[in-house]
């Protein structure tokens, strides 16, 4: 039986679970299980199947036994923001509300009428997104007070899942950094504006930081599975791990899939007036450093094009698609809202490039050079922001994540930003996960050494 550790990596598509081990100065990685994850329609919200997501965690450690594996520990990362509530006796009250859910519209300008928007953002140092875990709360509070009243824990949807696995009730710093109620100062729930916004301040917990045990499986757990290991917090905001995986450090970095996160790793918060006007955001990071950056809208775009082409390409095909229609200059604004949810992704494409005069796209190759050259401005443009904001250029952008493997974009945004573009590793949150486990039960001991080891491991190609 070869021991090891396991990695949750859950997003907003897809989760898989992964076995990592060290051996001959290497990170080996070996997926156990790999599950759908999709919104489903349900009491007239969008909402995550969470119940399914745990079963498919047990399906997985089960696996990994048949596989031959002995797990010692195991850590979950997710999305951001999304959350549920539970009860005096600790029993699921909400559903798991998806942050694409119409149920936010318009609520950060009704908070605003409550805060001034420059007092949070100075105080939390978060960037404005219409479906921050503040405004979800006071949706909820709007529609549902009764079920606010009754609540007794806040935990987002990774707190929940290490909740369901150990019985133990935790806030996960850099997730929690995401709800826009945490001060970015000194990592406390920011009682004012629970106050001002009628949301009660006893449902949270004081942060729990990365790199650290919160216990061993349940009886029931246990008895279901057939065996019992360790539960070791990672950073659960799947960006922070991902960001524990970039090969370097001082560069910038893209955290690229469904969302791009473009920033810097810092020493600590930076929530000038300039950077409101840029609205980036200050981050949790796994090491209680900050992560600023900027939340592009990502590969998103084009994974919702290809969902209307019924699938009839792969995403590698789409990439030979964009190269194959090189005389198409249209762009559009990745960040603009319609691109968020809309019923339909081409349509939106489509209509924005009416709306501004520019040649319209038809074809898949049209559609994906019109999107992939738009992520590149933007990211170009980001870049620029971020050594104006940090006053400091950087001569290299990482790109990690599954969307490091998108040649036309890599070769384009190095031509554009005269840097040295550099790609890899794709697995990227799984490996922040790992490592972050492997730092706690003492494997690795410094982020030199998981730097050197994420090298040493997987191949990082360079434009």
């Amino acid at each position: 039986m070869q021991k090891c550790n396991l990695a949750v990596d859950i997003g907003a598509s897809s989760g898989r679970i992964i076995a990592g081990y060290l051996q001959h100065n290497k990170l080996v990685l070996d997926e156990i299980h790999r599950f759908e994850n999709e919104m489903e329609e349900k009491n007239g919200h969008l909402c995550w199947d969470i119940d399914g997501l745990f079963q498919e965690i047990k399906t997985g450690l089960k696996k990994s036994v048949e596989q031959h594996y002995q797990p010692l520990t195991i850590g979950i990362d997710t999305w951001a923001v999304d959350f549920v509530l539970l009860d005096q006796d600790k029993n699921r009250i909400t559903d798991a509300v998806a942050y694409r859910d119409h149920r936010t519209d318009g609520v950060m300008e009704e908070v605003f009428q409550l805060i001034d928007q420059k007092d949070i953002y100075h105080e939390t140092g978060i960037q404005f997104q219409p479906f921050n875990t503040i405004y979800q709360l006071f949706a909820l509070q709007k529609e549902k007070p009764d079920i606010l009243a009754k609540a007794q824990y806040f935990l987002m949807i990774p707190d929940y899942l290490h909740y369901l696995l150990t019985g133990k009730i935790t806030n996960e710093y850099t997730n929690a950094t995401t709800t826009q109620l945490l001060k970015a100062t000194n990592q406390t729930w920011h009682q004012d504006f629970l106050r001002k916004l009628n949301i009660p301040a006893h449902i949270f917990s004081e942060p729990s930081h990365p790199i650290q045990s919160i216990g061993s499986l349940t009886k029931d757990v246990q008895e279901e599975i057939g065996f019992n290991l360790e539960v070791v917090l990672p950073g659960t905001h799947d960006t922070a791990s991902a960001v524990m995986a970039v090969p370097a450090q001082d560069t910038i970095y893209i955290s690229s899939g469904t969302w791009s996160l473009m920033g810097v790793e810092h020493h600590e918060p930076i929530s000038t007036s300039q950077a409101f006007d840029y609205n980036f955001t200050n981050e949790g990071g796994v090491h209680k450093n900050i992560r600023f950056l900027k939340n592009i809208m990502g590969l998103w775009m084009i994974q919702e094009v290809k969902r209307e082409w019924n699938d009839q390409y792969s995403f590698a095909e789409f990439v030979e698609l964009a190269y194959q229609a090189s005389s198409f200059t249209s762009k559009v604004d990745v960040n603009d809202q319609r691109f968020l949810s809309p019923a339909s992704m081409k349509q939106a494409i489509q209509h924005y490039c009416q709306e501004t005069n520019q040649q319209v796209p038809k074809t898949a190759g049209e559609f994906a050079k019109c999107i992939y050259d738009s992520l590149v401005e933007s990211y170009h443009h980001t870049a620029k922001e971020i050594e104006a904001l940090t006053g400091k250029t950087y001569d290299s952008i990482h790109i990690i994540g599954g969307g490091s493997k998108n040649h036309y974009m890599n070769e384009k945004l190095a031509a554009v930003s005269k840097k040295t573009i550099y790609t890899g590793p794709g697995e990227a949150t799984a490996i922040g996960n790992l490592l972050a486990q492997m730092m706690a039960t003492g494997q690795i001991d410094s982020v030199e050494q998981s730097k050197r080891l994420i090298n040493q491991s997987f191949a990082i190609k360079k434009f």
